[in-house]
């Protein structure tokens, strides 16, 4: 019998890590009918994920005696930028499927943590919905540098700093989208839409020299124009912050002096 040698390895290295991941919780497998709404949601063309590791949750699945395409289902994602790297929560039969496609099967215990900072909206927007707050791991990172964007922004842009503060130096249009893991800075009117936080960070802040949005949101709680600014902010110097109380959470809007 041979032994084998105690040496450390020269090609390779084992070490334990944690991973951030998004949750998809997955309710059904039409996939038309997922593909329908997440390009409502994000757009094809959307920057929201770049290649962003994902656990699936068949949770809502697993009473069902349903099964998931999974070559289906991961070419799908993989065209919205979402790398399915694992699944939980389904039937034997299901989680034994995913195996043959190369997923890990994750539970509560690992390190694939779920969303801690899931929000509710007040005031459900009539317009297609807003991103909803991700996984609390993906923090916003207050050494990278900014994003600044000098030209106007168009009806159908958007931009999105990932992982960053976002500092904008010309009009965002109607129709226009910002999103950002940090802050948002506007320094020119604000008249499309503006979601700070986007990942989670409470602390978040939007400002803007002339605040006139059709939506604004951090961590996934939003105020549409459908409920319209106090005089007192409504065209003028103003930030949005999120009010955490007993009672829920709230937008506050203050002018700024």
């Amino acid at each position: 019998m041979s032994l084998v040698s105690g040496n450390s390895p020269s090609s390779y290295d084992i070490k334990s890590a944690q991973l951030s991941v998004v949750v998809l919780l997955l309710k059904s497998n039409v996939l038309s009918v997922l593909d329908a709404e997440l390009e409502q949601r994000f757009g094809r063309q959307s920057l929201f994920f770049s290649q962003d590791p994902v656990l699936l949750d068949l949770s809502p699945l697993a009473a069902q005696a349903c099964t998931v395409d999974y070559a289906g289902l991961l070419a799908l994602l993989q065209g919205y930028g979402m790398v399915v790297v694992a699944v939980k929560g389904g039937s034997p039969e299901q989680m034994q499927a995913a195996l043959q496609f190369g997923l890990a099967q994750a539970d509560d215990q690992l390190a694939l943590q779920p969303s801690t900072a899931t929000r509710h909206p007040q005031h459900p927007p009539s317009g297609p919905d807003i991103p909803a707050p991700l996984d609390a791991g993906a923090v916003y990172a207050e050494t990278v540098p900014a994003l600044v964007v000098d030209k106007p922004l168009r009806s159908g842009q958007q931009v999105y700093a990932r992982g960053r503060d976002l500092l904008v130096m010309a009009m965002v249009n109607p129709g226009a989208e910002v999103i950002a893991d940090g802050h948002i800075h506007v320094y020119a009117p604000l008249r499309g839409r503006a979601m700070a936080g986007a990942r989670g960070w409470t602390e978040a802040r939007i400002f803007a020299q002339v605040m006139e949005p059709e939506l604004v949101s951090i961590a996934g709680i939003y105020r549409t124009s459908e409920v319209p600014l106090p005089a007192d902010v409504l065209g003028k110097p103003a930030q949005v912050r999120l009010q955490v109380g007993p009672e829920g959470d709230q937008l506050r809007v203050d002018p700024i002096p």
